[in-house]
């Protein structure tokens, strides 16, 4: 059961943050808010996503899982008015969304959780070189690397104290330092991982307008990106696969 009502841009945030990596997802409803964990169908990335109670104007719910169309409700918000509020509703074993804002009442079909993908486990993994930094930057490095390739190094360089983000094409190639008087916080080892651009390009979309995102890397290990998001009530971590270069 739930029976709840948020901003609509925060309902949008989520789910524009939730589209970035997939396209349907298991949502755990409880008591203390929101919160689910997917792979993309590749299995090269995982997104976990919490979104708390205080994200709601009203919030009452029970234990359940609900099986969310990403795609659906990626058309649903585009009808949604920037600062109109959202009710939520979903009776006791109910299947289908009662969604209302502005005089619209849509009427939601979920998906049968038992046909989407149980819920993966996070790797247990340490990330020697850890970045925090604005995700304008982020974003801004990687919109310039695909403009000549389809992935992008990302890397530390202990002895001068920067992260960088270089991409190698056919005959082109850009490298974008970030120095400490760019970023927040940096806690340096040499390391280096090439990543596809194809999943970075949907991630720094949704965190262009962060002001703090954490990066940890490794040698040919995943990305982790975590940010907060819905005025500090959400926070999302993205870990992504690296691709590894033929020798």
């Amino acid at each position: 059961m739930l029976k709840a009502a948020i901003d609509t841009d925060t309902f949008r945030e989520t789910i524009d943050v939730i589209a970035a990596l997939v396209t349907e997802c298991r949502m755990h409803v409880g008591e203390d808010g929101l919160k689910t964990r997917a792979v993309d169908t590749a299995n090269v990335a995982m997104i976990s996503l919490a979104l708390s109670r205080e994200a709601f104007s009203s919030f009452v719910a029970t234990e359940c899982e609900l099986g969310i169309d990403i795609t659906k409700m990626k058309n649903v918000i585009g009808m949604m008015g920037k600062g109109d509020v959202l009710s939520l509703e979903l009776p006791e074993d109910g299947h289908k969304m009662e969604m209302v804002f502005s005089g619209y009442q849509y009427s939601v079909t979920l998906l049968d959780v038992n046909t989407l993908r149980k819920d993966p486990q996070p790797p247990t993994i340490e990330l020697p070189a850890k970045i925090r930094i604005s995700g304008a930057l982020i974003n801004d490095g990687i919109k310039a690397a695909s403009v000549i390739s389809d992935k992008i190094a990302l890397g530390v360089d202990a002895a001068t104290g920067t992260f960088f983000m270089e991409a190698e094409g056919d005959s082109d190639h850009i490298r974008i330092e970030r120095g400490a008087d760019e970023l927040i916080s940096l806690e340096a080892t040499d390391v280096r991982s090439l990543f596809s651009l194809d999943y970075l390009r949907d991630i720094g979309k949704v965190m262009a307008r962060t002001a703090e995102v954490d990066v940890q890397i490794g040698n040919d290990h995943p990305v982790r990106v975590s940010f907060d998001f819905a005025d500090g009530h959400g926070h999302v971590d993205f870990l992504l696969a690296p691709r590894i270069e033929a020798d």
